[in-house]
C-alpha cells in the first residue's frame, strides 16, 4: 500500500481540525455542533443520510448511515463510533504551532484532535465514503458520533440502549499502537464502581496525652477497615473471565513491565507486580484508595481525629458484575470496621466490565485485514481503562473492533498532539479493506 498522502484528503481532515470543538468549554457549544455538521454533511457526500440530534446531554449526536452498494437489505451492517470533540488546548504557549491550525511537520501532523479522535475517525469515515463512491461498499454502515466523550458524557450509551436496528459489528479507530507499525486490538475494558467512605468515632477530636490508646481513632479505624479491600480478597475477584492463550502471547510482546512502570516514573507494589503488569491491569481486579483525609497533617496538633473520609474504586474485570462486586465490597468495609465507628459508605458512580470474544468471527476478519494491509497481524490487547460503550455495545451483542492509529508519544490531551502522517493513507486503507472483509459477518 503507497504511503503517499493525498493533499485532498488532508485538506478534508484539516478543515474539521480547525474547528476548536472543545466540549468542556461552554463557549465553544457551537463549535462543538458545527464539528457534528461536519460528520453529517460528509456522510450526506457519500451519499448517506444523517442528522445531529439534541439529547438530554449538553451536545448533540451526529447519525448516519451509507447504505450497501448492492442489496442492502441482505447486507451485514457495521457501526461506526467516534467523537468530534476534543480537549482544551492549554497551555498554550506549550503548543508549537496553533492547536487549530493543522500542519505537518517533520512527518508528523500537528492539531489538537489529530488523534483523539478526529483524525483516528476520520480514517474510517474516508474507506467508508470512498467505498460508496466506487459503487464498492459491500456492508450498510451505520455511524453515530457524539460530541461529549471528552466530559465523560453518556448519550452515546443512552442512544446504545435504545437502539432497535443493531448492528453485527462495531469499529472504533479511538486508540493507539503499542509501538510503530505494531497494531493492536483492544478487546477489554475493565469496569469501575467508586465509593465515598465516611467514618466517626466519637463526638469530637480528643487530645492524644489523655486519651491516646484507650480512645477509638478514626484515621486508624478507616485505615484498618479500607485495608479489607485494598488487599482485593476473593470476594472481589469473583467472575473474572481469564484471558485467553492467544490474548497471553500477545502481551508478551509488550514491553517488560519493569520498564514500563519505570517510565511512568511509578515502583512496583510488591516483588511480582512487574512480571504480572499486564495480567493485573488488562484482566485483573485492583483496588486503590484514590484520597484520603482525618485530623490534622500539616500542623503539630496532638489528637484523636473523630472524623476520617476516603475516595476508594475498584477497577472490574471483564466478566464480573457490577452489584455482585460492589454489594460484597460494603459488606467487606462493615465487617471490617472496629466496633464503635459509625460508618458510611456513599456509591458515586459505576460503570461495567466489557469484553469481546477473541475468537469472534469479526475480530479474526478485521485481523485478517490488517495484516494485508499493515504487513503484521494486529496484537489482542486489553486497556486498564473503562470505556462505557464497549460494554453497552456487547450487551446488544455486537462485537467491537477498538483499535487506532496513535503512537506512544501522540500527546493525546496534552500539547503538540500529533498523528503520523504516513498512517492517514494506511489507515484509510486498513478501515477499507476491514468494511470489505466484513461482508462476510456472520448475520
Amino acid at each position: 500500500m503507497s504511503e503517499q498522502l493525498d493533499p485532498a484528503w488532508l485538506e478534508e481532515l484539516f478543515d474539521w481540525l480547525r474547528i476548536p470543538s472543545v466540549s468542556a468549554d461552554p463557549a465553544h457549544a457551537e463549535d462543538v455542533r458545527r464539528a457534528g455538521e461536519w460528520v453529517c454533511d460528509f456522510l450526506r457526500a457519500a451519499g448517506g443520510h444523517a442528522e445531529l440530534v439534541t439529547t438530554q446531554t449538553p451536545h448533540p449526536l451526529a447519525l448516519g448511515e451509507i447504505r450497501a452498494s448492492g442489496d442492502a437489505e441482505s447486507a451485514p451492517t457495521v457501526l461506526i463510533y467516534g467523537h468530534f470533540d476534543v480537549q482544551p488546548p492549554a497551555p498554550l504557549e506549550l503548543w508549537e504551532s496553533p492547536p487549530f491550525e493543522p500542519e505537518i511537520r517533520d512527518g508528523y501532523l500537528y492539531a489538537r484532535g489529530a488523534v483523539d479522535d478526529k483524525g483516528n475517525a476520520y480514517l474510517l469515515l474516508k474507506a467508508a465514503r470512498l467505498l460508496a463512491e466506487e459503487g464498492a461498499l459491500p456492508v450498510n454502515v451505520r455511524v453515530a458520533f457524539d460530541g461529549e466523550e471528552e466530559i465523560g458524557g453518556h448519550s452515546i450509551v443512552d442512544f446504545l440502549a435504545a437502539d432497535e436496528l443493531g448492528a453485527d459489528a462495531c469499529v472504533i479507530f479511538d486508540s493507539d499502537m503499542p509501538r510503530e507499525d505494531m497494531p493492536s486490538f483492544d478487546l477489554g475494558v475493565r469496569g469501575l464502581v467508586y465509593f465515598h467512605v465516611r467514618l466517626r468515632s466519637g463526638e469530637r477530636d480528643l487530645h492524644s496525652g489523655m486519651f491516646g490508646g484507650a480512645a477509638l481513632n478514626a484515621v486508624h479505624a478507616l485505615m484498618q477497615t479500607l485495608q479489607a479491600v485494598v488487599a482485593v480478597p476473593d470476594e472481589l475477584r469473583a467472575g473474572v473471565t481469564p484471558p485467553s492463550a492467544e490474548e497471553v502471547a500477545s502481551w508478551e510482546e509488550l514491553d517488560p513491565g519493569a520498564s514500563v512502570l519505570s517510565a511512568a516514573g511509578a515502583r512496583p507494589m510488591d516483588a511480582g507486580a512487574a512480571n504480572e503488569l499486564y495480567a493485573r491491569t488488562f484482566a485483573g481486579a485492583a483496588v486503590d484508595v484514590n484520597g484520603i483525609q482525618g485530623g490534622e497533617p500539616l500542623l503539630v496538633k496532638t489528637v484523636l481525629p473523630a472524623f476520617a473520609e476516603a475516595n476508594v474504586s475498584i477497577r472490574l474485570a471483564p466478566g464480573q458484575d457490577v452489584e455482585e462486586i460492589a454489594a460484597a465490597f460494603e459488606r467487606l468495609l462493615r465487617e471490617a470496621a472496629p466496633k464503635g465507628a459509625e460508618l458510611e459508605i456513599e456509591r458515586r458512580s459505576s460503570s461495567p466490565a466489557g469484553l469481546v470474544p477473541p475468537n469472534a468471527a469479526a475480530v479474526r476478519l478485521a485481523q485478517d485485514s490488517f495484516e494485508r494491509v499493515l504487513g503484521r497481524r494486529p496484537l489482542l490487547l486489553r486497556t486498564g481503562g473503562t470505556l462505557p460503550i464497549v460494554p453497552a455495545l456487547a450487551d446488544k451483542g455486537i462485537p467491537t473492533i477498538l483499535t487506532g492509529f496513535a503512537l506512544p508519544g501522540a500527546n493525546a490531551h496534552s500539547p503538540n498532539e500529533r498523528l503520523l502522517a504516513r498512517y492517514v493513507p494506511l489507515g484509510v486503507a486498513a478501515a477499507r479493506e476491514t468494511l470489505v472483509a466484513f461482508r462476510d459477518l456472520p448475520r
